[in-house]
């Protein structure tokens, strides 16, 4: 996988919801909205992790979460988000997100109710993909209604 950063993830995300929309409306059609959702879910999971695994080829070590906060302005560019950082650290990262360009296009194009899947399923897969030692726990989402989301980073050691 190529990384364009160029293109914001925001307009990624566009462009792929575009598609997804569509075969979403299939998948529904002949398997019905829960096995939609899931085949979603699984399929989008897989290319965070993807994702993740191409972020992690540019580093020849295993990137921290320093290196990982050196990333966030990709997913910032064109507004998308306001995050409030709340401990930055070698050990902790945690953040809220006050602000989701992400969930509002996916409301005016209709995936709101899928929104999730889109987009906030991609975050913890994404680490699996980048660092063994970085895990993602997060508890809300303003995609699914909260007043924010609640990123909480952790380094974690593998034995």
């Amino acid at each position: 996988m190529t990384i364009n950063k160029n293109l914001s993830m925001l307009e990624k995300r566009r462009i792929e919801a575009e598609l997804i929309k569509e075969i979403y409306d299939v998948l529904v059609k002949r398997h019905g909205e829960e096995e939609a959702q899931e085949i979603i879910r699984i399929s989008v999971s897989n290319s965070a992790i993807t994702q993740g695994k191409a972020f992690r080829a540019e580093y020849d070590h295993e990137p921290d979460l320093e290196d990982f906060a050196s990333h966030m302005y990709l997913w910032e560019k064109d507004n998308a988000l306001e995050r409030v950082i709340l401990q930055k650290t070698s050990e902790k990262l945690d953040y809220n997100i006050t602000r989701c360009e992400y969930a509002r296009m996916y409301k005016e194009m209709g995936l709101g109710h899928i929104g999730h899947l889109l987009s906030c399923n991609r975050d913890g897969s994404f680490c699996v993909g980048y660092s063994k030692n970085i895990k993602l726990t997060r508890t809300q989402t303003l995609m699914e209604g909260a007043s924010h989301c609640d990123f909480r980073y952790r380094k974690v050691s593998q034995t």
